[in-house]
């Protein structure tokens, strides 16, 4: 084994390198390399606390859209139960009108009737009067007496 002065220089020069590489710039490296995993781990904390807080807003979601349907629902059955009241109270009213004004109908239809009646018995009473006249003025023969008859009759249809 030969160690000449050129291996010592070497060894000298490499341990030199060595030091100077552990003592100025390992550390930058070594730092740079802890910079980068602090980041990397603030980075998957903050995903993590992202994906607790994506969680609990679907949770919450979830709660706000069930409170929302039961509110929608009950909003639908309180309209759907006052629609039904409503043409409950239209039913009602259109009977009350319709037998008001069936009322009114008969009453003024029994007036007219009555107006009607008592405009016959007037008329029957005037044909009768009229007849007895034409009876009593003129002699009366059965044949005139019957043709009398007739022509009344005719007159009161």
């Amino acid at each position: 084994m030969n160690i000449n002065a050129t291996l010592i220089v070497q060894m000298i020069v490499f341990i030199t390198v060595v030091w100077f590489c552990m003592k100025f710039i390992w550390p930058m490296i070594m730092q740079a390399i802890e910079e980068r995993n602090k980041t990397i781990s603030e980075g998957l904390a903050a995903a993590e606390q992202g994906q607790k807080k994506l969680i609990d807003a679907e949770s919450e979601v979830a709660v706000l859209v069930k409170k929302a349907r039961k509110q929608a629902s009950t909003i639908i059955d309180q309209a759907n139960s006052r629609a039904t009241s409503i043409v409950e109270e239209a039913k009602t009213d259109g009977e009350k009108q319709r037998s008001r004004i069936m009322d009114t109908a008969q009453e003024e239809a029994n007036q007219e009737a009555a107006k009607l009646k008592e405009g016959l018995k007037t008329e029957v009473a005037r044909l009768a009067v009229a007849g007895a006249e034409k009876i009593l003025t003129r002699e009366i023969k059965a044949s005139d007496h019957e043709a009398l008859l007739k022509g009344l009759a005719k007159k009161i249809k």
